[in-house]
């Protein structure tokens, strides 16, 4: 079923799944740019946050857990429709829930449709990102995570702007669902039906579903798949903790204003955002795996700095550090996964999985810990998750016959990483 797509074909499919990316990033830093007042409406604690968080990390890693099951029954197009529609409706009712409802409760639901939505959608736009770099021969999948950065900035701008205008979540929130809607909607027109995205015509689908489902699953009993999955938990652990907790940790940690928090985490998406943008002709030059290490080193000195900060200025420096250095692990993951088109979606799936896993249902965890230690400690654990990452590096090493990540060649007689 797949054919051979025209350049104007192919700009468009990148550019319809480059939105889908930002509408992603968007829901996520609209919710979180808005958690301070979430928890001040309800007059929750900070444990309660984080019960609310595990709940919806728990409807992610469900969400992420049939994703292959979604993705093999009803293909890419229709499946991120769909998702995209239910995050939307998690983020507007927990808008209303807070200041409608007045009601944890209801704002819990709203969590677990945008993390069961949202969560799901990860795994396949990711595919989608992978085939779109493998039908150009660049390191591109950084770029498509630029836009899901790109998408964060917009959202905790936008939770700047409402706060400072004095927007309540209950009005700010269904705005922003609305708009996502609206994007999905346009975005998948483009999206080209693909064999290898599991886009069956109707005739197949009743008959040929469970084939495919057998595909997605295979690369489950891969070792090398796990092995990325844990350069990806690192450092999605790293973006997951800002995503939910950098806003908060400046406001209870730092003892800063609202409005700092959230351009605190603006300014760790932006810095993650150039360094997406950008990085893909880095890895194209010097490979994924020295890319990886140096950037676990930044990650893990921004946070460092972040926690031990004595002033605000070094606080914001720490956030801009972090968000460079926790910028490419993820997608690099995803690039690695990829590198045998034959297996791609399937790879790409699993290994995605295990990196949400931390991103959406680790932070979560971050609140009751932080309940006893102090929020600004217990961002050592991402630390050390960071260090991990790290040393694991070498796995996204290209696999034999693939050029995508490889660098350039060393010079004669030098060794290559």
């Amino acid at each position: 079923m797949d054919s051979v797509l025209t350049r104007a074909q192919i700009t468009r499919w990148r550019n319809a799944v480059f939105a889908i990316f930002l509408a992603s990033g968007l829901s996520i830093a609209t919710w979180s740019a808005r958690v301070p007042a979430i928890r001040d409406t309800l007059d929750i604690s900070r444990t309660d946050v984080g019960l609310m968080l595990f709940i919806g990390g728990v409807a992610s890693i469900i969400g992420l857990s049939i994703s292959s099951v979604i993705l093999a029954r009803f293909g890419a197009r229709r499946s991120m429709l769909a998702l995209m529609t239910v995050f939307a409706a998690g983020i507007a009712v927990i808008g209303l829930g807070t200041d409608v409802f007045g009601s944890w409760p209801v704002v819990t639901l709203g969590l677990v449709l945008w993390g069961f939505g949202n969560g799901c959608l990860d795994v396949i736009m990711n595919v989608e990102a992978a085939a779109i770099e493998k039908t150009i021969k660049k390191t591109i999948l950084p770029l498509f995570h630029a836009f899901f950065s790109f998408g964060t900035v917009i959202g905790a701008g936008l939770g700047t702007l409402a706060i400072t205008v004095g927007l309540v979540p209950g009005i700010h929130l269904p705005i922003i669902a609305v708009l996502i809607v609206v994007i999905g909607a346009i975005s998948v027109a483009f999206v080209p039906n693909r064999e290898t995205a599991m886009d069956a015509t109707p005739a197949e689908e009743r008959e040929g579903w469970r084939e495919r489902l057998h595909i997605a699953l295979s690369a489950w009993r891969e070792p090398r798949t796990y092995a990325l999955g844990l350069i990806m938990l690192g450092m999605a652990f790293a973006e997951g903790g800002a995503n939910d907790w950098l806003a908060l940790g400046v406001v209870d940690g730092h003892a800063a204003p609202e409005a700092m928090g959230a351009a605190a985490l603006a300014t760790f998406s932006v810095c993650m955002t150039l360094a997406r943008i950008f990085g893909g002709p880095l890895v194209d030059r010097f490979g994924r795996v020295v890319t990886l290490r140096v950037l676990s080193v930044l990650a893990g000195a921004g946070l460092l700095l972040f926690v031990l900060a004595p002033n605000l200025p070094l606080v914001f420096v720490g956030a801009a550090l972090w968000g460079l250095g926790a910028s490419l692990g993820f997608p690099l993951g995803m690039s690695a996964a990829a590198d045998d088109p034959a297996r791609a979606a399937a790879r790409v799936s699993a290994a995605s999985t295990i990196g949400y896993v931390a991103f959406l249902a680790g932070p979560p965890a971050l609140g009751f810990i932080s309940d006893h230690i102090g929020l600004l400690n217990t961002l050592y654990i991402i630390l050390g998750l960071i260090v991990l990452s790290g040393f694991a590096s070498g796995a996204a090493r290209p696999i034999a016959g693939s050029t995508v990540g490889a660098g350039h060649p060393a010079p004669a007689g030098a060794e290559r990483d």
